[in-house]
């Protein structure tokens, strides 16, 4: 097991070196921020003065190996429109983003998997019916219409949530705030969570479904028929469980895609996270931001992906065999 992290440790840093080389050399190319950062009257030496106090004189390799020098010490740089370091913009959005990505993920799953156990066990009835309608809706609409309309529904016409914000929050230590303990930040949590939440969890619904449906047509499901084991058994102890494997997969990979969409759920709602703020950056050409939050997304997907492997050795016995071959 030891030796299985640490190889896919290694792997972890060289997509993080290569992420964060092609990051900054992307978006080094989006503008140039010295536009952003002075007057249509500065004189061309005073913008040449401030190129090179930034180093964009530099070549863009030399810029970015400096990035990924900084950045294994967490240092990002210094933002060009806030004139505070990039860490610390970060470290005060990362709650609200986390938050909101963590409840959604965790709706997706509480909601999702019922749901495609209950269109799989009842593939015939009405309800079942109604499931694959909902979850055909969930994955066509795209989500900045979907926050729109709940808005327009639940903040405009029933005036239950409101349609922007965060609300009141609560300070837990020096950096991590919370809305989870005021009923003014549930309320305005649960618009944007449930718009983040509803594609994950028509997605995890479907594909629980199609492996359900595919698992209780097995030999092995049929041979504890005929032994005569209960239904819920059948169901819920085998069925599902064999269920689980593919769903751990794209709960982890969309539990990563969660925090890095999330962008246009914040949009919509205003809420104050790393997704609004890396819009912002990428308006004003502040590049330093947007390279850094580039790479905090690569790292999550990296420690997910870190997490669904560690789990499948936990759910399927048979890969421990494999994992211990290599």
């Amino acid at each position: 097991m030891l030796a299985f992290i640490l190889r896919r440790l290694g792997s972890a840093a060289i997509v993080l070196i290569f992420v964060g080389v092609l990051a900054f050399i992307l978006f080094r190319y989006v503008g140039d921020p010295v536009n952003q950062m002075v007057g249509i009257d500065t004189s061309i030496a005073d913008r040449d003065r401030l190129r090179e106090s930034l180093g964009l004189n530099d070549s863009v390799i030399v810029q970015a190996l400096r990035f990924l020098g900084h950045a294994a010490m967490f240092d990002f740089g210094v933002s060009y429109q806030f004139k505070r370091p990039v860490a610390e913009l970060l470290i005060e959005r990362m709650p609200a983003t986390l938050e909101l990505s963590l409840i959604s993920a965790l709706l997706s799953l509480v909601i999702g998997i019922p749901m495609g156990v209950a269109s799989a066990l009842g593939k015939d009835r009405w309800y079942a019916k109604l499931l694959q309608a909902v979850s055909l809706a969930g994955i066509s609409l795209p989500t900045f219409l979907i926050g729109i309309l709940f808005i327009y529904l639940f903040s405009v016409t029933l005036r239950w949530f409101p349609s922007f914000g965060r609300g009141d929050t609560v300070k837990l230590g020096t950096y991590w705030t919370t809305g989870l303990l005021t009923s003014s930040g549930l309320r305005a949590l649960i618009l944007p969570a449930m718009t983040l939440a509803l594609f994950q969890m028509t997605l995890i619904m479907r594909l629980v479904r199609s492996e359900m449906l595919e698992v209780l047509r097995s030999d092995h499901i049929r041979f504890a028929r005929a032994r005569g084991l209960p239904a819920r058994s059948i169901n819920f102890r085998h069925a599902l469980k064999n269920s689980l494997v593919p769903v751990i997969t794209v709960a982890g990979l969309q539990l990563g895609s969660v925090i890095a969409f999330a962008t246009i759920t914040e949009t919509v709602f205003q809420w104050p996270g790393m997704g609004l703020l890396f819009l912002q950056s990428v308006q004003n050409v502040d590049v330093p931001i947007m390279a850094a939050y580039l790479l905090f997304v690569a790292a999550m997907f990296v420690a997910i992906n870190l997490v669904v492997d560690i789990l499948y050795l936990a759910v399927d016995p048979r890969l421990k065999t494999t994992s211990k071959a290599h």
